[in-house]
């Protein structure tokens, strides 16, 4: 008797659903009704066949793209593969049925193509799939372990897969270009071809375990057949009414099948096919099917690989033939002999870094099976080496530009080399001495670290233009690289950077691999522009070609054994070549975003040197050379005497010289080191800070002042703002302070050492002040001038106490102090002197008088040491006598500065040192009273001498690119630039004081930005909507009422005035006018008013209205040009305008009375003005100078500030008095109103509205405005909203304001009124066209044309004259239908006639001469050129542009045949299969081929012959769309699918999401140039054959995919850019444009 238990294993209990719905089914296991299984894309169901229309449960859902289905009964396992994701997964379910949960879903095949197939061997517990995109079948164990491909070739798309486990042979499907079905012993052997005849799109497979038959489906043929297990004996057993089977199954003696197009499951009997019937109907996508029952997975028959897995050590496959079983291993790795064991993994394999991953590909089996690596967050990876002693791959990533390790699993990731790493393209491990070398094309430097990325060291870093690929020979002591420069290159160094020796600088173009073969001594290297692999000996002769064909573009490139490997960007493919018989391989195809690769052992470990043992005796690097072993030390430390340990230095010189600042050893003989720092242009001042190990310069091409660690890391500008020619700089060691001179602002200024708290110390009567020298310990700064009158002066380090200590001295430089012996010394560039004096500029001394051009001067200890420009050299020489003199360091051009790092130069104690003097700010060292605390530039010290506080009064006025503040204040300095990043275009400025906010309207961005005057909280507050005008919304100009919280802004792109929060909240509009034109605007909030200028084109007005726009009254309209700028004084109630035409300043009451004229003389180009205090203030942007006026007055006009380019804004800024602003009724929860507040003449308030919205009857909130139906009229206002339409203008008001009998009537006399209440053009009337949009005016037209006219057939009325003239007058053409030819009358010909007659010869004559012309001479010349003759595109026969191919833009207008150049059809392009693009032009047809038509579908793209074995579309779509757009039964996403060669294009069943399926997919080809001026418009087709590439692309992917021609010379190679190239068209470029993008 069965127990219930036994009965209710129907009933599961899965996480994500609960069958209960269907167990009251639970019997029918007794009823021998089976449950189906089955995938519906999206979710996975079962289904009770024996009852009709039973509901479906819910197995697993919420699912992507599940495609096949299988289980393994025994075990309670689900399995799925979803082909969105890419990944077979599974999930468990309970067959007790005593309750308890289910298993979540779990992933055990991630990394897959298009998984189409899915099979369990329920015997051997063993995994089986198929992929239709890669073209394998593959194995693995049940959780996914142990992967194992098992055929690789001669597939093509294969789809069912089913399992005979008790017979040990597994059969697939596959319908590709040699569409069959094929069978193997389920280990692989024994492949045999079963089906090969009347079969087409073989969809699905099934089956008879207990008659041995095998089932399948064929959606082509719409059949189901069935044979033998060996293919013998086949019968028809459902032909016909078989719209689109997919996958079968079978239970007994009933055969079930999924049909896409019925969207059902179907049954019949499976011995004669009758009796079908509908099982299950109205699914979304049916896909695989499966009877889910125990008896399709009998366990009658023990598994050979059940008893300890048969004695295999990894997989034990089912195989046909005794013993019934065979050991395999995993995917790239070897069976041992005793055909049990596997290797320990692959003993060779490739390393290929891709854009976004790494891949390894084991070379030891011949299936070349790329699998990737699990690491996270590859950016863009370029160049990839390998450790064998270690097993860590090591990568560059040009993305988040640093170097990165893992292990070959791609566990313990880790990053080792982060910082000052720029574009690094080459990588090289030297595996002996355990160290990293790179390129990097940023820096131009190569560089090496140990392993785990410490001890970095910069070994080359002058005469390198874009190195590239590197390699080593360590046990030989060298390394090699490329350099694609302007002058391409390969070279050799020893491995310490010394001894380079060019090898090869002839016929390169962009040399992008290089690779070494140890055992033949020989050098090989791919070359992306000559498209060859050469090859020379390591010494550089016997140079030769290797490969000279089908080599577009190489880029990645290495060696291993007799093979060199290489990666090509537009073959997408990785091949190799047999370096002596040059026989090729592809290894991969198809693959985009190829870049760096390497061969290597796993585990050998080759050669060795003396830095193998005990790191050679070397304290940090081991660099050998063919010499031995040179020991090298990193950044910042230098070796001793015994040059093998590296210690700390006390003391050396470091002198900038242009893009560099290096180092100089005062104590052993390491000589000139760079420090690494990126971004130098040209370093002028230099200083340092000893407790920091920070070095500070100036740089006067970027015109920054910046900072960095001794190392190069942690580079930072700290000075960025209002720098001219920083060219003197020096740190004030003790209070922590910067100082600098400017030369070309006249000022020296004082910062902390990170640039805050900025102030101006001198800039009264200062000319061209240079070097600069502090003594912090007497609190005393010196300072040389080059002006008319040089000399060197001397004031405290708060600027005080200012004098001139050298009067009579030349242009002095290299000001520098010995703090010891209490002397000043410097250079004479006019006197080529160096001197020295005492601290008070006297007891003056000649040190050295016998040099050609001394500049930079620095002194420690008993020396002085200098540069000189002629000699180019630095030497020193005794600081008293100038004897002993000795050149450190020659072949040095253009030293700037120069100084010893030494904590002696930086001694001594002030009050500053501690605690920065407790002052708030800046702590400045003075004499006598050791210090003063100081304030940022316009801060006041307050009473207590020690904080500072902020300004509250001030101007502010733009500049293009900067804003600045201006005090009226003789004791500061009148303007400072405010730190405001990011300033593009600045058109308008307007300050907050409430929250000390500073807002800007920005033209270049179109936006209205706002921060803090220290440039923090930066954020914008108004921006273009996305999609809007293509110029932004050129906005104008701003006005901020401080009361509301509002932004009040005009543009001339809308033309009207908007209202928007200060914290970017919108408002709305609150005026506008159809033809309005709103430009300068002042907001007057303390009487409710806003002023505005409206510049329209003959009639400028200034306008005044209440902030709503309501009352709105024109101020002035006469006497006005180009009204430009606003400005209020609500004090004394005074309007003030510029006006730029009439280059004058006027003035009114703010009613507009009382109009005077302030100023009017000597005004160019007047553009902003503003009231401060007494005066008013205006910009002259021509004059570049700031003036000011009396305002009442009018007089004591003065010039403020001169010589300040591109002025575009002024604005005063006044304290806001609290107490005044707290009375303003606005002020508090903006008056209760909602939207607008406005103050009355009565101190009371009202709310408004802006123009979108209605005040609500509270009025105090804003509403929608009521919505009226179409058959209703609106009311403006009032408490009538909406009319019946009919009302409108029937004189009688209905609406509360009479706005229904406004604006009438309607239409006019000469028009006609629609029923809608369209107005149409009377004329149009009754004419036969529809012209109102209801069709009105072609109702109730009785007669259709007078008497005398004829009526065309869609009712035009022409003339009767007109018919049968043998001219289309009526637009329908019929007017000339039925017309008979009459024989004309026998006239004489005529003179008149002769002459026509030979004026018609001639003029054919004349034709066909210019016809043969162009022939012959014209149109060839123009086909040379890229060009064309025809416009219209017509394919005829198949085409080899493939499906899914949409060209680029730039390649559109000459790559196409027939296509016109300058035809831009990209707008016509409908990329997967969209709707747009013109209409089906019949005119354009040219035969029964696939040529289709003129349309964007028919033309570009062969249409698909045979509908897809997929539910890709309808049909009708078939041969029209191009690509694989679904909408119904497939996925919701579109794909496009490679070409087949034979068959057209016949998408697979299911979306594929590789990049090898996206629109990347097409390898490029290029038409072949054939003259100068095609290369500028050459294009892109798409073909399979790359022979004819005469030019690859440039070497680099920071560019457009272009021609050599297009930008060889200019573009260069190095892989970075801000675009993926797998969503592109052409494959990536080889090497990257730097800037030419």
């Amino acid at each position: 008797m069965l127990s219930f238990n036994h009965i209710m294993f129907f009933c599961y209990s899965l996480q994500f659903f609960v069958l209960t719905s269907i167990c009251f089914c639970t019997f029918c296991f007794v009823w021998r009704d089976p449950l189906l299984l089955y995938a519906n894309r999206r979710d996975l169901r079962l289904v009770d066949a024996g009852r009709d229309k039973a509901n479906a449960s819910v197995v697993v859902g919420g699912l992507e793209d599940a495609a096949a289905v299988d289980f393994v009964f025994s075990r309670g396992l689900i399995y799925w593969s979803d082909v969105s994701e890419e990944a077979i997964k599974r999930t468990s379910f309970n067959r007790s049925g005593g309750g308890g949960g289910g298993g979540g879903v779990e992933t055990v095949v991630p990394g897959l193509a298009s998984p189409d197939g899915l099979a369990c061997d329920w015997l051997g517990s063993k995994l089986y799939w198929t992929d239709s995109e890669t073209n394998r079948i593959e194995v693995a164990e049940l959780d996914g372990t142990l992967r194992k491909v098992l055929f690789w070739q001669e597939l093509d798309q294969p789809r069912a897969i089913a399992l005979d486990p008790q017979r040990g042979f597994m059969y697939w499907t596959d319908w590709g270009e040699v569409p069959k079905i094929e069978r193997a012993g389920m280990d692989g052997a024994n492949r045999s071809m079963i089906v090969d005849k009347e079969i087409y799109w073989p969809n699905g497979l099934t089956l008879d375990y207990g008659l041995q038959k095998l089932y399948w489906a064929d959606a082509k043929h719409n059949f189901i057949h069935r044979a033998n297990l060996d293919g013998s004996s086949r019968e028809v057993v459902v032909k016909g009414e078989l719209p689109h089977p997919f996958a079968l199954t079978l239970y007994q003696d009933t055969l079930f099948w999924t049909d896409w197009n019925t969207h059902s499951i179907h049954s019949c009997r499976k011995q004669t096919g009758g009796e079908q019937r509908i099982v299950h109907s109205d699914i979304f996508s049916p896909m695989d099917i499966h009877v889910f029952s125990a008896e399709r997975q009998l366990l009658a028959v023990s598994s050979p690989c059940s008893l300890n897995n048969g004695g295999c050590s990894h997989l034990c496959l089912l195989s046909p033939g005794a013993p019934f079983f065979q050991c395999a291993c995993p995917t790239g790795v070897q069976l041992l002999e005793d055909g049990k064991t596997c290797r320990d993994g692959a003993t060779e394999m490739l390393l290929l870094a891709r854009r976004t991953d790494l891949r390894r590909i084991s070379l030891d089996t011949p299936d070349f099976t790329d699998v990737i690596l699990q690491v996270d967050d590859i950016r863009h990876a370029i160049a990839i080496d390998y450790d064998p002693a270690e097993g860590y791959i090591y990568w560059t990533d040009d993305d988040v530009r640093a170097i990165r390790r893992s292990r070959l699993d791609g566990g313990d990731a880790e990053f080792v080399v982060t910082s000052q790493v720029s574009h690094p393209d080459g990588i090289a491990v030297d595996w002996i001495a355990r160290n990293l070398y790179w390129t990097d094309t940023g820096t131009d430097r190569i560089e090496v670290t140990r392993l785990n990325g410490t001890m970095r060291k910069i070994l080359i870093s002058e005469d390198l233009d874009e190195p590239r690929a590197i390699v080593l020979d360590p046990e030989a002591g060298y390394m090699y690289w490329t350099d694609w420069g302007e002058v391409p290159k390969i070279e050799r160094a020893d491995l310490d950077g010394t001894e380079r020796v060019v090898m090869v600088n002839t016929s390169l173009g962009w040399p992008n691999g290089l690779a070494l073969d140890y055992q033949q001594r020989k050098i090989y290297w791919g070359d992306a522009k000559t498209d060859k692999i050469e090859m020379m000996n390591m010494d550089g002769s016997g140079r030769r070609v290797v490969v000279d064909i089908n080599l577009p573009h190489i880029f990645g490139f290495t060696l291993l054994g007799d093979f060199i490997y290489w990666t090509d960007w537009q073959r997408r493919s990785i091949e190799r070549v047999h370096k002596r018989t040059a026989e090729r391989q592809v290894i991969i195809d198809q693959l985009p975003d190829l870049m760096g690769l390497k061969a290597t052992s796993v585990h050998r470990v080759r050669g060795t040197n003396p830095c193998a043992e005990a790191n050679g005796g070397c304290s940090h690097l081991c660099l050998f050379k063919p010499r031995g072993v040179q020991c090298g030390c990193p950044i910042g430390l230098e070796l001793i005497a015994d040059m093998r340990t590296c210690i700390v230095p006390e003391a050396f010189l470091l002198f900038s010289r242009h893009t560099d600042i290096r180092r100089i050893s005062l104590e052993t003989n390491n000589n000139n080191v760079a420090i690494p720092l990126s971004g130098v242009k040209e370093a002028s001042a230099l200083d340092f800070d000893v407790t920091d190990n920070r070095i500070y310069w100036t740089d006067i091409t970027l015109k920054t002042i910046s900072r960095a660690f001794m190392n190069g890391s942690a580079l930072e500008h700290v000075v960025e703002f209002g720098l001219d020619y920083p060219e003197g700089m020096a740190v004030d060691w003790l209070g922590k302070n910067l100082y600098w001179a400017d030369t070309g602002t006249n000022r020296i200024e004082v910062a902390k050492l990170d640039g805050q708290h900025r102030q101006v110390l001198v800039w009264k009567d200062l000319d061209s002040p240079r070097a600069l020298a502090l003594d912090p310990a007497e609190g005393y700064m010196y300072w040389t001038e080059w002006g008319g009158k040089p000399k060197i002066d001397r004031a405290a380090m708060d600027g005080t106490g200012r004098i001139t200590l050298v009067a009579d001295v030349g242009r002095a430089n290299g000001l520098t102090i010995d703090y010891a012996e209490r002397r000043l010394y410097w250079t004479d560039l006019d006197t080529t002197l160096i001197e020295s004096s005492n601290m008070l500029g006297q007891d003056r001394e000649v040190i050295a008088d016998d040099l050609p051009h001394p500049f930079g001067l620095t002194q420690y200890q008993d020396y002085i040491y200098w540069t000189d420009w002629s000699q180019r050299s630095i030497e020193r020489a005794n600081k008293t006598s100038g004897q002993n003199r000795t050149v450190i360091q020659g072949h040095l051009d253009y030293v700037m500065d120069i100084l010893v790092f030494h904590s002696s130069r930086q001694g001594g104690w002030n009050a500053c040192a501690s605690t920065n003097g407790h002052c708030s700010h800046l702590c400045l060292a003075v004499p006598v009273s050791s210090f003063v605390c100081g304030c940022p530039a316009h801060f006041s010290l307050n009473y207590d001498n020690k904080t500072c506080s902020a300004p509250t009064s001030f101007l502010l006025f733009s500049q293009k690119t900067a804003i600045n503040r201006m005090v009226m204040d003789e004791q500061q300095s009148p303007d400072i630039i405010l730190p405001i990043h990011s300033l593009r275009n600045v058109r308008a400025i307007d300050y907050d004081p409430l929250d000390k906010q500073l807002y800007w309207i920005d033209s270049k961005q179109s936006v209205i930005r706002r921060a803090q005057e220290d440039g923090n909280q930066s954020m914008t507050v108004v921006s273009a909507p996305a999609g809007g005008a293509p110029g932004g919304l050129q906005l104008y100009d701003l006005s901020i009422d401080v009361y509301s919280r509002f932004i009040y802004w005009t543009s001339e792109v809308t033309n009207v005035i908007n209202v928007t929060r200060t914290d970017g909240g919108r408002v709305g509009v609150v005026l506008h006018g159809e033809h309005d034109k709103p430009r300068a605007i002042v907001v007057n909030p303390e009487r409710g008013y806003m002023y505005f200028t409206n510049l329209l084109e003959r009639s400028p007005k200034i306008e005044r209205a209440a902030l709503d726009g309501t009352e709105r009254e024109v101020l002035f309209f006469s006497g006005l040009g180009k009204p430009v700028a606003l400005a209020v004084d609500n004090q004394v109630g005074k309007l003030f305008w510029v006006d730029s035409d009439l280059r004058r300043i006027e003035s009114s009451d703010l009613s507009g009375a009382n109009r005077v004229v302030i100023a009017d003389s000597n005004i160019l180009q007047p553009v902003g003005l503003t009231v401060f205090g007494s005066h008013l203030y205006w910009i002259d942007k021509q004059q570049q100078m700031i003036e000011r006026i009396d305002k009442t007055t009018r007089e004591g006009r003065t010039k403020i500030q001169a010589r300040i380019a591109y002025l575009s804004d002024i604005h005063a800024v006044h304290e806001l008095d609290m107490r005044e602003y707290g009375k303003h009724p606005c002020t508090w929860d903006n008056g209760g109103c909602s939207h607008i507040c406005i103050v009355k003449g009565d101190g009371t308030t009202r709310c408004s509205c802006p123009v979108h919205l209605v005040l609500l009857p509270d009025e105090l909130s804003c509403g929608e405005p009521p919505t009226c139906s179409p058959e209703q009229f609106s009311c403006a206002s009032g408490e009538v909203d909406c009319i019946p339409q009919a009302w409108r203008c029937d004189g009688y008001p209905e609406c509360d304001d009479s706005s229904d009998e406004e604006d009438c009537p309607v239409c006019s006399d000469a028009e006609f009124q629609c029923d809608s209440r369209q107005c149409i053009d009377r004329s149009l009337r009754c004419n036969g066209d529809v012209n109102c949009q209801d069709r009105s005016d072609e109702n109730k037209c009785e007669v259709r044309c007078p008497a005398d006219q004829f009526t065309c057939s869609n009712g035009q009325c022409i003339g009767k004259h007109k018919k049968c003239d043998h001219n289309m007058d009526c637009t329908d053409n019929s007017d000339e239908i039925g017309c008979c030819e009459s024989a004309p009358s026998r006239r004489p010909p005529t003179n008149n006639t002769i002459i026509w007659v030979v004026c018609v010869v001639l003029v054919v004559f004349v034709v066909g001469a210019v016809y043969f012309v162009c022939q012959r001479v014209l149109c060839p010349q123009m086909k040379d050129d890229g060009e064309t003759v025809t416009n219209d595109f017509v394919v005829h026969g198949p085409s080899s542009v493939p499906l899914g191919y949409v060209p680029h833009p730039g390649s559109l207008s000459s790559s196409l045949p027939g296509m016109s150049r300058g035809k831009s059809v990209i707008g016509s392009l409908s990329i997967m299969g969209g709707s747009s693009g013109p209409p089906y032009d019949r005119a354009h047809v040219t035969g029964a081929s696939s040529s289709s038509s003129s349309s964007t579908k028919g033309t570009y793209f062969p249409p698909i012959l045979n509908p897809p074995p997929s539910p890709a579309t309808v049909r009708s779509q078939y041969t029209m769309e191009f690509g694989y757009s679904s909408n119904s039964p497939s996925t919701h996403r579109s794909y496009s699918y490679r070409p087949y060669t034979y068959r057209h294009f016949a998408p697979p069943t299911t979306p594929c999401s590789t990049d090898v399926c996206d629109s990347d997919y097409t390898p490029g080809r290029r038409a072949p140039l054939k003259s100068g001026a095609a290369a500028a418009t050459k294009g892109y087709t798409s073909d399979l054959n790359y022979d004819s590439e005469p030019f690859p692309p440039p070497p680099t992917p920071r560019s457009q995919y272009l021609s050599a021609e297009e930008n060889c010379e200019s573009c260069p190679p190095s892989p970075y850019t801000e675009r993926s190239y797998s969503h592109h068209l052409y494959p990536p470029p080889p090497s990257p444009c730097t800037d030419s993008s």
